[in-house]
């Protein structure tokens, strides 16, 4: 039962789209990572996916919309929806996620998936 500092946790973090897990709430992953340009279209057909954003914004886009969210702001992607983060900027954000949820969805792997994300 220690204390998290998520400054000091994203300050571990180098590389964009390579989510870190540095806590766990039951059957749930928090990770941090940044983000930066588009991520790939993607959907999860059981898991549902929470984005806190902690630095810069984050555009999460949907086939049929775009929601732009800002610092201290939260978006929650439900379970199937087809979604592709984007970040203008370098955007760290805080992801509240099933454990074994593979970062690129239930569709073909990528240079961007993360199998088996490190605990920082």
């Amino acid at each position: 039962m220690e204390k998290v500092s998520i400054a000091d946790k994203l300050a571990l973090i180098d590389k964009p789209w390579t989510p870190k897990i540095v806590g766990e709430v039951d059957d749930f992953d928090v990770k941090l990572a940044w983000l930066e340009g588009d991520f790939i279209w993607h959907s999860h057909a059981d898991e549902d996916e929470l984005f806190l954003v902690i630095e810069g914004t984050l555009r999460m886009d949907f086939r049929d919309r775009q929601v732009t969210v800002e610092k201290g702001e939260f978006i929650v992607v439900p379970h199937g929806v087809e979604h592709r983060p984007h970040a203008d900027g370098r955007c760290g954000v805080l992801l509240f996620e099933r454990k074994g949820l593979l970062n690129t969805g239930d569709g073909p792997t990528s240079e961007l998936t993360v199998e088996s994300p490190e605990r920082i």
